[in-house]
């Protein structure tokens, strides 16, 4: 059903690019993510079947096109709301509807893609639907956060493509010119490990500006700021998700192979790496939706120590990123009525949050417990995995210098929210104060609800899902 799901979302986005009517793009919108759930229930339906030689509905693929079916969902939703308070003029707000179904349908393909040059394809579609999202306000400030995030991605995403050069040199020498990650992963231990090197260099490196690692993370952070809270929340997690699995599916076949030890290092240096600036740069940042990003970037590295660590680390790192995209993606669309709220994005500005906003409060407490791992969240259980893993594969040094850095990080955040909740704004005038409707609050309560179940009593088709989307690994 791939390619007819690619098509009728083409003609859902040209249809929303060109419409005018306010409520025509409600129904358009609506008849899409109908389109995105049908879609997704079909390819767990088929789930291990391939489509067209170049799609694969495999596990860890359907994992992240559910989490985006679920996502998506309050994103489209809280776009109408941003487009309306802001009264964006028409054709503003048909490139912005336009360009978030773009976005949806090429990270959903993008998951489901057995073939890297089709991977790659789809996530350079991501990079021009984020620009065009990021960009949406017009001003200066967006214009740079655009510039920055469409060049660094141009040569992220030029990286990637040397990777798959140097791939398919290696594919070659062996007799072969299949570049699907089924034969791959079949003929991984044929490959030359010199040129198989030198395309995870690459690769890994690319995929990073996605996924937000080191070194080439700079990419997503203004992107998150200068982006609509909606779009932001898309950015900031299941963008970030399709990172992860480019990252991930070329991962398994060097699993194969006598690098996977030395791969295993430069996925455990870049993750220390990131989670060091994060750490660094969460002391210092005062713009809450900066906070969120880099807070974003902590995870991705603690993702990839499970990653390298290996045992039960594999399934902790596919259950965190799961996780992280519902926590993520409710915060920033509860920074969306923060700044209708006070105007502004800094901590200086804003405080008594729950005398303004009691719900939004909540779901910003919430949110603080759910990202920093605290019981009850579900992000606490897979950190715990994760943290085991490397205990077992007795990485103790690294082990210890996460904990300290994951503490301080902790009172950094926690002390922005705090100012935010409880401490009064300085100089804030009351007299046109928006009254935010509780309702609007409700997708995020429910996104970080799924985080409490999922992590502490995960259906029994979700660990399926996860032990069958690692089972290739050591």
């Amino acid at each position: 059903m791939t390619i007819p799901y690619l098509i009728g979302a083409f003609i859902l986005c040209v249809l929303l690019f060109f419409n005018r009517n306010k409520r025509m793009s409600y129904f358009l919108t609506s008849l899409f993510l109908a389109f995105q759930w049908i879609f997704t229930i079909h390819e767990y339906i088929h789930l291990n079947t391939v489509e067209y030689g170049y799609f694969l509905p495999d596990a860890v693929g359907i994992l992240l096109l559910i989490t985006i079916s679920i996502i998506a969902v309050p994103a489209i939703y809280h776009s109408h709301v941003f487009l309306s308070k802001n009264q964006d003029n028409p054709r503003n707000s048909a490139l912005y509807l336009s360009s978030m179904v773009v976005l949806i349908f090429a990270l959903s393909l993008a998951y489901l893609s057995n073939h890297i040059a089709v991977t790659w394809v789809f996530v350079e579609m991501t990079t021009l639907s984020a620009s065009a999202l990021i960009y949406h306000r017009r001003n200066v400030r967006t214009l740079e956060g655009t510039w920055k995030y469409i060049f660094v991605c141009s040569i992220s995403i030029t990286f990637v493509f040397i990777g798959i050069l140097f791939l398919s040199i290696a594919v070659q020498e062996v007799g072969d010119t299949n570049l699907t990650f089924t034969s791959l992963m079949k003929r991984a231990a044929e490959l030359d490990v010199f040129w198989l090197r030198l395309a995870f260099i690459f690769i890994f490196t690319g995929y990073t500006a996605k996924i937000g690692l080191v070194p080439m993370y700079t990419a997503g952070i203004d992107a998150k700021d200068k982006a609509p809270s909606p779009a932001g929340a898309l950015l900031s997690s299941v963008l970030m998700n399709v990172g992860f699995i480019g990252i991930f599916r070329f991962y398994e076949i060097v699993a194969q192979t006598k690098l996977h030890a030395w791969t295993n290092n430069i996925i455990m240096v870049s993750a220390v790496l990131s989670i060091f600036i994060a750490t660094v740069y969460m002391i210092k940042v005062k713009n809450i939706k900066r906070m969120f990003a880099y807070s974003s970037i902590e995870h991705m590295g603690i993702v990839m120590l499970g990653l390298a660590a290996g045992g039960i680390g594999y399934y902790a790192a596919i259950l965190h990123i799961v996780l992280h995209a519902f926590v993520k993606s409710s915060l920033f669309f509860q920074m969306g009525q923060i700044y209708r709220i006070y105007k502004s994005k800094s901590v200086y500005d804003v405080g008594n949050y729950f005398k303004y906003n009691l719900t939004g409060a909540l779901v910003v407490m919430l949110g603080f417990i759910s990202a920093t791992a605290m019981p009850p969240s579900g992000l606490f259980v897979s950190e715990f995995l994760i943290f085991r893993s490397l205990f077992e594969a007795h990485y103790f040094l690294i082990l210890i210098f996460v904990l300290l850095l994951l503490t301080i990080i902790i009172w950094a955040f926690g002390k922005n929210i705090f100012k935010l909740l409880f401490t009064p704004a300085v100089d804030f005038n009351e007299d046109d104060l928006e009254r935010i409707k509780p309702f609007e609050s409700y997708s995020q309560f429910a996104l970080l609800g799924l985080v409490v179940y999922l992590g502490l009593n995960p259906p029994l088709q979700m660990v399926e899902l996860i032990q069958e989307a690692v089972k290739n690994l050591p």
